[in-house]
């Protein structure tokens, strides 16, 4: 049998090396970097590495006739699951963004709390302008979406001398963690709420109008999960009161409009979906590729396996 793996760096094609002495034939690996379509010719592709944060990332997957594995460098995969071939199994990169997006989250909350914008712009004019601000430390936090991430916040936070308030689909007391049917109960003793859930059918719209409103004046909402779990409409109108405050790598719609009001509206920080995407992520990526590709040529099993693909929408 001949047929390719694809990857998105050379790097790792180097440390994969030759692979004819692990698999059953001749496997070859090849680069695609997503920088632009992939060849007209992909029929003996049978392992498809997503490159992460390409324009032509997905493109080659509806083409992939005989890919056996789709592998994203994600934990999200709601953008997939319509582009996948049928049978192909989809494994996703679960894990590999916990420090960055952890860090991320962390500085979006530093950042909205000590006000962090303001003396920016002030820097920018050369004022000098003294003032207190809010603190992390003694804040209820409330982690909606307690997972890999979620454990890697929770951390941090606590290092913050912050309270931490897990929250997952489901109830694990053994763990400490509530589920989602708690949220209502939870959110009017939050002083901070951050959600790092997946997009699903369940979770669009998590945090609604009607949730947001549990919320005590002055709180803040943090967003590093998917955009559409949070209403913008309704937080909008939350931050455009001076009510609640929101910092937010992740929007509906994205990327965001230049004209879009969310950019401009009161106690807002927003970035461009860049929480996972830091330096501390490639050198796990490169090891994960290498060793899931290894695992799928000697046949042994995959990690981060998604039993059954269901589409977000």
């Amino acid at each position: 049998m001949n047929a390719r793996v694809l990857v998105p760096w050379k790097s790792v094609s180097d440390a994969l090396g030759d692979l004819g002495d692990l698999a059953d034939g001749n496997l070859t690996v090849e680069v695609f970097t997503g920088h632009a379509p992939a060849p007209d010719d992909l029929g003996d592709v049978v392992f498809f590495t997503v490159p992460y944060d390409r324009p032509f990332s997905t493109e080659p997957i509806p083409r992939l006739s005989g890919v056996r594995v789709v592998q994203t460098l994600t934990a999200g995969y709601e953008h997939l699951v319509a582009l996948l071939p049928a049978g192909v199994t989809l494994c996703t990169a679960r894990g590999l963004h916990d420090s960055s997006t952890a860090e991320h989250a962390l500085g979006l909350i530093l950042a909205a709390q000590r006000e962090l914008p303001r003396w920016v712009r002030a820097q920018d004019e050369g004022l000098w302008e003294h003032a207190h601000t809010r603190s992390l430390a003694d804040c209820r936090v409330l982690i909606v979406g307690y997972g890999s991430v979620g454990s890697a916040l929770d951390a941090r936070l606590c290092a913050c001398e912050a309270e931490t308030v897990r929250v997952a689909r489901q109830p694990r007391p053994d763990e400490q963690v509530f589920g989602v049917a708690d949220l209502d109960g939870l959110l009017p003793s939050a002083d901070i709420v951050v959600l790092i859930t997946p997009l699903s059918a369940e979770s669009r719209g998590l945090l609604n109008a009607r949730r947001l409103a549990l919320l005590p004046d002055g709180a803040l909402v943090v967003n590093v999960g998917r955009g559409p779990v949070l209403d913008t409409s309704a937080i909008l109108a939350e931050t455009a009161s001076g009510r609640l405050r929101a910092a937010l790598d992740v929007t509906d719609p994205e990327p965001l409009p230049a004209d879009h009001p969310l950019w401009h509206s009161p106690g807002t920080i927003i970035t461009p979906h860049v929480a996972g995407g830091a330096a501390s992520f490639y050198p796990k990526a490169k090891d994960f590729i290498v060793q899931q590709v290894r695992r799928f040529a000697a046949g042994e099993p995959l990690r981060n396996v998604i039993a059954e693909p269901m589409s977000a929408q």
